[in-house]
C-alpha cells in the first residue's frame, strides 16, 4: 500500500515536472526576438530558436524585426506662404535594438506614428507649394525614368537571347504576323525576310536542276 501512494507521488512529481518544462519551452522564428525579464528585471534578449523561459521567475516579450509598413494619416499642413495643404505619407522601419525598444517605449508602433505625424507637419511646414509641387514632379520623372531603364535593360536582353537564336527570331515574327492577321477589318502587308525564302529558294533551284 505505501509503495502504492509512493509510485502514484513520483508520477504525479514527474507529470508535474514535465508540464513545467513544457510550459517552460519558447520557440522563436528567425526574424523574432524575445526581450526577457527576471523577477521583473531585464536579463538578456534571446532567439532564434529554442528558448527557455523559468514559468513565475521570467517573462518574454516577443519583438517582432521585420520591416514595418505604417501608413501615416492625411495631415493638415500649413506651408510658409500659408497655404493649407492635406497630405498623407507611408513610413518604413524596423527594430534594430530590441532591448530600448520594449524598456524605453511604451509602444513603439505608435510613437513611430505620432513622430511621422508631427516630422511630416514641421518638414513641409517649411516649404512653400511651389517647391512641394516641383518636388513631387521631379520625384515622379525619376520614377518614370528607372521604370524607361528597367524596361529598355530587359529588351537588350531579349534581343540578344533572339540574336543567339535565329530559329526563335523567325518564330517570333510568325507569331507577330499570326496575331495581327486575327484582325479582318484591314489589309496588312508584311515584308518577307530573305532568311526565311533563302531555303525555300535552293529547293526551287536544286528542283530546276533535275528536271533539265
Amino acid at each position: 500500500m505505501i509503495l502504492d501512494f509512493v509510485n502514484m507521488g513520483l508520477g504525479s512529481v514527474l507529470l508535474l515536472l514535465m508540464l513545467l518544462i513544457f510550459s517552460a519551452l519558447r520557440i522563436l522564428r528567425e526574424y523574432e526576438r524575445g526581450v526577457v525579464f527576471q523577477l521583473g528585471r531585464f536579463w538578456k534578449v534571446k532567439g532564434p530558436g529554442l528558448v527557455l523561459v523559468i514559468p513565475g521567475i521570467q517573462q518574454m516579450v516577443r519583438v517582432d524585426l521585420r520591416v514595418v509598413t505604417l501608413d501615416v494619416p492625411p495631415q493638415d499642413v500649413i506651408s510658409r506662404d500659408n497655404v493649407s495643404v492635406k497630405v498623407n505619407a507611408v513610413v518604413f522601419f524596423r527594430v534594430v535594438d530590441p532591448q530600448r525598444a520594449i524598456i524605453q517605449v511604451e509602444n513603439f508602433l505608435m510613437a513611430t506614428s505620432q513622430l511621422a505625424q508631427t516630422t511630416l507637419r514641421v518638414v513641409l511646414g517649411k516649404h512653400e507649394l511651389d517647391e512641394m509641387l516641383a518636388e513631387r514632379e521631379r520625384r515622379a520623372k525619376v520614377i518614370h525614368a528607372d521604370g524607361e531603364k528597367q524596361a529598355a535593360a530587359a529588351l537588350l536582353e531579349a534581343a540578344r537571347m533572339l540574336s543567339l537564336q535565329p530559329e526563335a527570331m523567325q518564330l517570333r515574327y510568325l507569331q507577330t504576323m499570326t496575331q495581327v492577321a486575327g484582325d479582318r477589318a484591314s489589309t496588312l502587308v508584311f515584308p518577307l525576310p530573305m532568311d526565311l525564302l533563302g531555303p525555300l529558294l535552293t529547293r526551287v533551284a536544286k528542283a530546276s536542276e533535275g528536271k533539265s
